[in-house]
């Protein structure tokens, strides 16, 4: 108990909150575009519907080492994309923590993207066919109807990629690298103390990460029992 609290003592919390800020921001940007992709490729035809789907899964079953090389060839100042987001908005997504933003949108979207479509996919097609009946528009049919049928598979979509996202490594290190206070997420202090020999610090880190792996499969458990609830009660 000594060395947990010389540990929390000495701990430098940056990495938790660089880690906490970039997941949440990440989640907020991988729930949206998730959506939207989701919903555009249900409604695709079935040729489309197969390049859709594996474009938007493939950092999926990418490494992500591999991913962040490709992100970091894309991004880099000597590139033209990189070239034109510095050149015209004066925006550096390598070396930043927006890298850490576009890295962990990137290797966790497709985990929102895959709950969001096969819970789209499960809507039964009548209770649109209804509200379409009582003259309801589709953006309202979307958001009273479809998004409230689709909850569960979007809310534990929405808490996958959140878990996701707080523990990228690997893309994240090849693009944002590991600047301490900027760009050093628990993952990488992980592995940082690691290769130092600091196992005191790296078991603190981990145990960290557990709880709030713990605190995610909990609420991912609840959300899940009282939608159990809601429907046992008809």
């Amino acid at each position: 108990m000594e060395e947990l609290f010389g540990v929390l003592q000495k701990a430098d919390w940056s990495p938790l909150f660089i880690s906490l800020k970039t997941g949440a921001v990440a989640t907020v940007i991988s729930f949206f575009l998730g959506i939207f992709g989701a919903r555009k490729v249900v409604k695709a035809g079935p040729k489309v519907k197969a390049v859709a789907d594996g474009i938007l899964t493939l950092p999926m079953v990418l490494p992500p080492t591999v991913a962040g090389f490709i992100l970091l060839i894309v991004f880099s100042l000597r590139r033209p994309v990189g070239q034109a987001l510095y050149g015209t908005f004066h925006i550096k997504v390598v070396q930043t923590w927006l890298g850490c933003i576009v890295a962990a949108t990137v290797i966790s979207f497709p985990l929102m993207y895959r709950n969001a479509r096969a819970a789209f996919e499960q809507i039964d097609v009548n209770l649109v066919y209804a509200a379409r009946t009582l003259g309801m528009s589709e953006m309202r049919i979307f958001w009273t109807v479809i998004i409230p049928s689709a909850g569960p598979g979007i809310v534990s979509g929405t808490v996958l990629t959140f878990s996701r996202a707080l523990g990228e490594y690997g893309a994240t290190s090849m693009l944002a690298g590991n600047i301490p206070g900027r760009t050093g997420t628990i993952s990488q202090k992980i592995a940082m103390v690691i290769q130092d020999g600091d196992y005191k610090t790296a078991g603190f880190w981990v145990l960290v990460i557990l709880v709030i792996a713990c605190l995610i499969i909990v609420a991912m458990n609840l959300a899940a029992s009282k939608k159990l609830k809601h429907i046992r009660r008809y």
